[in-house]
């Protein structure tokens, strides 16, 4: 940055101010002030820019939001006589203190607060635009430092802007434009479910806290609750009724403005009167399937569906709780094992048993008994495990008789 004491003339009171000049950055072109620090307190505005310091808004705009309307003198006698008695009263009020009918009006209108401008606008830092590269004479290449587009059309408005216009809140293009662009947004409307007391507040970033949301929120009715999720960077406040949640909405919409971040209010939804919904169907429509995933895997024929070790269609068992009620005792059986039929139950169909006489193809036979000798059925015996010995290393204190 360079500091140039009376280097020129202000542009709006033609007296000499100091000028700074600097480049805001890389690729950037070098900006400088324009008027003096006496016209820009009088307007609170920039030295640079001449949009209002607190709205980031052209002079037309925040005059026309707060109803505030200041005649300044345009010739050089009455315009030098009422600078020398602003420099008084901005010594008298000190600093941060705006004189004459702006520093009155502070309260900010809803327009100020739809229209305000929260982050930087960092295209106005771009260089101009290069002439010889219109007309095709344009040799430095990329080493030009500026910029290489098409102009505007001649005939647009915003190619025709005026200092003193913009200083003056008279005829001013962007002012237009941005009235044009208010009367255009759109409204909030409630929905028809009465039940619904919940708005939704996004674009909280990671400094705003419940405090400052209750703070902002308290003033249209009692707040039932409010439920912060970080991860998403919202907010869901419920009041407890239904008028004040229409006043929240209605008066946040679009000019709710905490720590210098805007942020988006919407209603919330109706929790009773969502329903299960499938997958592809949370936002109302369906997905179209991937292309190139594998199809579901056909079901298992029914002659498969309990021949788990693939065996012979004619050796099929039957699961253990589909015997009959008079073998339900038994273990099931095994092929290999002889287990007789209790007395009176046939084997069901389909399905062979080591006691009968002649097996079914493909399964080996056993040796037969003789007639009227039922094999010996062994009792059921419990799996013995060494660790169960109580005479194991450790399980017996020695010295201590046992009872």
């Amino acid at each position: 940055m360079t500091k140039e004491k009376f280097g020129k003339e202000c542009k709006i009171c033609a007296r000499p101010f100091t000028v700074f000049r600097w480049c805001p950055g890389a690729r950037m072109r070098f900006k400088k002030t324009e008027i003096c620090q006496t016209c820009c307190k009088l307007k609170n505005v920039c030295q640079t820019c001449l949009l209002d310091l607190e709205y980031g808004l052209p002079v037309q705009v925040r005059d026309t939001g707060n109803n505030v309307k200041e005649d300044i003198p345009r010739s050089d006698v009455n315009k030098e006589y009422y600078t020398q008695n602003a420099e008084r009263d901005i010594a008298i009020a000190g600093e941060g203190n705006v004189p004459g009918e702006i520093g009155k009006s502070r309260a900010a209108g809803d327009l100020l607060l739809k229209l305000a401008r929260t982050t930087p606008y960092y295209k106005r830092n771009r260089p101009h635009i290069c002439s010889f590269w219109v007309k095709g004479e344009c040799r430095r290449g990329e080493e030009c430092p500026y910029r290489h587009e098409k102009p505007t059309d001649p005939d647009d408005p915003l190619a025709d802007q005026n200092i003193k216009d913009r200083y003056y809140g008279m005829n001013d293009p962007v002012a237009d434009k941005l009235m044009r662009r208010a009367e255009t947004m759109p409204k909030i409307s409630p929905p028809e479910d009465r039940s619904i007391t919940t708005l939704y507040v996004g674009g909280l970033g990671e400094k705003i806290q419940e405090s400052d949301l209750r703070d902002n929120f308290y003033q249209y009715g009692e707040v039932r609750s409010i439920n912060i999720v970080p991860k998403q960077q919202c907010a869901f406040v419920q009041f407890t009724t239904r008028p004040a949640a229409e006043a929240a909405a209605d008066a946040t919409y679009n000019k709710l403005i905490v720590n210098g971040r805007r942020l988006v209010i919407k209603w919330g939804k109706s929790q009773a009167g969502r329903e299960m919904k499938g997958p592809g169907e949370e936002h109302g429509r369906e997905l179209e399937p991937v292309p190139g995933l594998p199809g579901p895997l056909p079901m298992p024929s029914d002659e498969l569906q309990n021949n788990f070790f693939n065996l012979h269609q004619g050796a099929t068992l039957l699961p253990y709780r589909m015997m009959p009620p008079g073998m339900l005792g038994l273990r099931p059986p095994v092929i290999g094992i002889r287990q007789p039929l209790p007395p009176g139950v046939q084997p069901p169909g389909g399905a062979w048993y080591p006691n009968m006489s002649q097996p079914p193809p493909g399964v080996m036979g056993m040796t037969s008994l003789p007639a009227g000798v039922m094999p010996p059925v062994r009792p059921f015996m419990p799996v013995h495990y060494p660790s169960q010995d109580p005479q194991r290393m450790g399980s017996v204190e020695k010295g201590v008789p046992q009872l």
